[in-house]
């Protein structure tokens, strides 16, 4: 009864089903595994966040360059303020407004981005408080330079003189005379009335999307597994029940190892005497 499994066709049916349920397992549990690892980067950020609030703040130098380890340390820097940019389309407390972005040359000729805090409405350099004079010492979250599309930051051109949209080395080169550290500080305390804007993640370090999608595909890869496995004992029962059906004699309509060529049987289109229409018989 089960010979067929034999045949070239099911060797490499059973081939087949045997490669890929392998691999749908294995897919499935990477995804899991991908999904708990930013589980626990998640942890991981949500203690260092609560443990930088309470560490003395460091040199600036001695936390560079910024990684998933430093970002969001709380860093202390020495310099004179320079150039005040805008930020646009931020949001904070469910309010639209814009970061207020100042320049802090320090002693070793590069300038720290700093974000000395956040105003609600549209980008107004008259809004923004100007930056204290001479020499100053800022204490704040340590950040890596954003990407468009994080944190709200924008890659689009075309601003207005005086905006950037996102906060990057490679975005301020171009608009400050002077070289720029691939990172920027948030203060911990906003100057002059403005609001503090709090430090955000590290990239990859919490249950966003992505996180998502990791479990989703989890389960679409063993979602997989069982339709091969299904499929499988559902071709094998048609082939089993096809096997008792010939010993049994039934064969399919329309098929050709009918006696009658065509699953018909014998016989069948001849025309018998009384099937003959009675009017094309010749009168005698």
């Amino acid at each position: 009864m089960y010979r067929f499994l034999l045949t070239p066709r099911w060797w490499a049916i059973n081939v087949l089903v045997l490669l890929a349920v392998p691999v749908c397992v294995f897919m499935g549990s990477w995804q899991l595994s991908r999904f708990e690892d930013r589980v626990q980067d998640h942890r991981t950020a949500t203690e260092q966040a609560t443990e930088a609030k309470k560490e003395a703040a460091r040199p600036l130098a001695s936390l560079l360059p910024v990684d998933k380890a430093t970002s969001g340390k709380r860093a202390t820097a020495k310099g004179h303020y320079g150039r005040q940019l805008l930020v646009p389309d931020r949001e904070l407390e469910d309010r639209t407004g814009f970061y207020v972005l100042t320049m802090l040359r320090t002693d070793g000729g590069k300038a720290l981005p700093v974000v000395r805090g956040w105003l609600p409405g549209s980008p107004s350099a008259a809004k923004a408080p100007t930056a204290p004079k001479g020499e100053v010492t800022v204490t704040g979250a340590l950040q890596a330079s954003e990407t468009p599309g994080q944190n709200g930051a924008s890659g689009a051109g075309g601003l207005p003189a005086g905006q950037v949209g996102a906060i990057s080395a490679a975005s301020l080169v171009n608009l400050v005379p002077y070289d720029v550290y691939d990172a920027w500080v948030t203060l911990d305390t906003a100057d002059s009335g403005m609001t503090a804007v709090p430090a955000s993640r590290p990239d990859d370090s919490g249950l966003d999307l992505r996180a998502f999608q990791n479990l989703g595909y989890t389960g679409e890869w063993f979602v997989f597994a069982g339709f091969v496995v299904f499929m499988w004992f559902r071709l094998l029962r048609r082939e089993v029940e096809f096997q008792r059906d010939a010993e049994l004699g039934i064969l399919p309509d329309g098929d050709p190892e009918g006696p009658g060529g065509r699953g018909e049987p014998e016989g069948a289109g001849e025309a018998g005497p009384r099937d003959q229409d009675p009017a094309s018989t010749p009168v005698r």
